[in-house]
């Protein structure tokens, strides 16, 4: 595949189908069913989830957690602007990298409404490097004055509170880590639908990827070129390498929730078996790709164009399924599901 071969994925989309505000509960969105062995589509809410899943599965999920790191600061000529933290590339103890929405100089202090600031430092690209200015943690600060770094096309900050907002764009089981954005495919679990995993004998486990503002980006011909992503920090403890090793060697179907989580254990993967892993990824799955670790997929409807879709359509050619990423966004389109971050749900067994 080549970087022209991208017009492929792309698609029209009702605006009507883009979903603003989040289902309550979160398990109530619809889940559209294709398994790849019978070529049939099926339709039904994500709460049902266990009856679509065969009993020899392993769930794979992205504990990360997402960070208010949305900043409204003030510039030294008084007028404010946005400064988005890039949490997930720092390394939590030097310059700090973020992205502004207007021009600064190096050496201009962005403050706080307690005082405390960030000084540009200097730049990198489109980005800026700064140095934190206060006795306060950097986290701390953020979560006092941070805002919940929702994608700005869902224009959800006029529709939810900063706290709603907070708990619905983060998974119910968020424990580590530090993104920028949400691992979408996670937003529909409940505790309720753990439950009757569990009662089905599915276990589970968590590896940890900070979700990058790559995820969003356009792709380039350079990606296509060196098979490279942009990279994110990923966790895979020896509790859950052991846990999926285990998995593995009963024949178990590793379910991997999310193309975050299909892209870490991938990459991972080693001749059929893991080890524990902590750094960065970036892997570019597209067609054609062999999966040697992930047997069924359950994630969203994504933004034409992206390397999320390429690697769902890589999945569905690896499973050998007669029908593409293509032909199953046209019917969901169809069926009048809801897409990108609040949206439904798809499996791919």
């Amino acid at each position: 595949m080549h970087f022209t071969d991208l017009d492929r994925y792309d698609y029209a989309l009702p605006p009507e189908l883009i979903r603003k505000v989040p289902l309550e509960p979160r398990d109530s969105a619809r889940l559209f069913v294709y398994d790849t062995a019978t070529d049939a589509t099926s339709f039904d809410t994500f709460r049902n989830l266990a009856e679509h899943l065969p009993k020899e599965s392993f769930l794979v999920l992205n504990d990360t957690r997402v960070r208010p790191v949305r900043l409204w600061l003030k510039k030294p000529t008084g007028g404010k602007i946005e400064v988005f933290v890039l949490v997930n590339e720092w390394d939590g103890k030097g310059l700090i990298p973020a992205l502004v929405d207007r021009k600064i100089a190096e050496g201009d202090r962005l403050s706080l409404p307690n005082g405390d600031g960030l000084v540009a430092e200097r730049q990198e690209g489109p980005r800026f490097l700064f140095r934190l200015e206060s006795d306060r943690p950097l986290f701390e600060l953020l979560d006092e004055y941070g805002l919940t770094p929702v994608p700005h096309y869902l224009e959800t900050a006029a529709l939810l509170d900063e706290i709603s907002l907070r708990a619905r764009y983060q998974t119910v089981f968020a424990s580590a880590g530090a993104s920028v954005a949400a691992p979408t495919a996670s937003l529909h679990f409940t505790d309720s639908v753990f439950a009757s995993l569990a009662a089905k004998g599915i276990g589970r486990t968590a590896i940890t990827l900070d979700v990058g503002q790559g995820t969003f980006a356009p792709l380039s011909e350079s990606s296509f070129r060196t098979g490279k992503l942009h990279r994110e920090f990923v966790t895979v403890s020896s509790e859950s390498a052991t846990a999926l090793n285990a998995a593995k060697a009963v024949r178990k179907n590793l379910v991997a929730v999310g193309t975050t989580v299909a892209r870490t254990l991938e990459t991972v993967v080693r001749d059929g078996r893991f080890a524990s892993f902590r750094g960065p990824i970036d892997t570019f799955i597209y067609p054609p790709h062999h999966f040697q670790a992930v047997d069924i997929l359950i994630t969203n409807f994504h933004l034409p164009k992206t390397s999320l879709m390429l690697l769902v359509d890589a999945f569905l050619q690896d499973k050998k399924a007669k029908k593409s990423v293509m032909d199953l966004y046209q019917i969901a389109i169809q069926e009048r599901f809801s897409f990108y971050s609040f949206g439904d749900s798809l499996l791919i067994v």
